[in-house]
């Protein structure tokens, strides 16, 4: 467990297991929806539904179950659960040191407290410790979170324009990176 104390409050960033993890649902759901309404492009189109996003997370915790999948939230001692990261571990037979990560969210109302950096170092930790030694994400072009990947030692492969969609359905590129732990 990692905790960083900001001005107002403790974020506190733990490894969830299944029963935890489907014990989430609803407020890692608000988080998701918070994040696409505020134009994040994390697979999902704006408005995003509330029972389609709580569908997304509960199948993560039936992955989380079947040891598919590393779920990793940060919570606010007062607001709860306000940020997430998945580190998929089911690989091909020829790639078992290697794993995705997806879904690194951060509520608006958490934003610029250092949350997604801790998130992201509690990922590392997180891969170790699943025998894991190269990761690999993508992630919007020219967002906030390509920045973030850098200076988290993160390298840069590529981007392939128009890969994806935004919230809003409009086009955005997609830049990819891996790391080697």
């Amino acid at each position: 467990m990692n905790a960083i104390t900001t001005d107002t409050t403790t974020i506190t960033v733990r490894r969830l297991g299944a029963n935890e993890a489907a014990a989430s649902a609803e407020a890692l759901a608000e988080v998701l929806i918070d994040c696409v309404h505020g134009g994040a492009s994390v697979s999902f189109m704006a408005p995003l539904p509330h029972d389609k996003a709580l569908a997304f997370w509960r199948g993560v915790a039936e992955g989380v179950a079947r040891n598919e999948r590393v779920l990793l939230v940060a919570e606010d001692a007062a607001e709860g659960i306000v940020g997430t990261v998945q580190l998929i571990t089911a690989m091909p037979d020829n790639q078992p040191h290697r794993a995705d990560v997806a879904k690194m969210l951060v509520h608006r109302k958490a934003r610029r407290q250092g949350v997604a950096q801790r998130l992201m170092a509690a990922l590392d930790d997180a891969a170790r410790s699943e025998g894991k030694s190269v990761l690999v994400l993508d992630t919007v072009t020219g967002g906030a979170a390509e920045r973030l990947y850098e200076r988290a030692g993160w390298q840069r492969v590529g981007t392939v324009p128009r890969y994806a969609l935004m919230p809003d359905g409009a086009f955005c590129g997609t830049t990819f990176f891996y790391k080697h732990l």
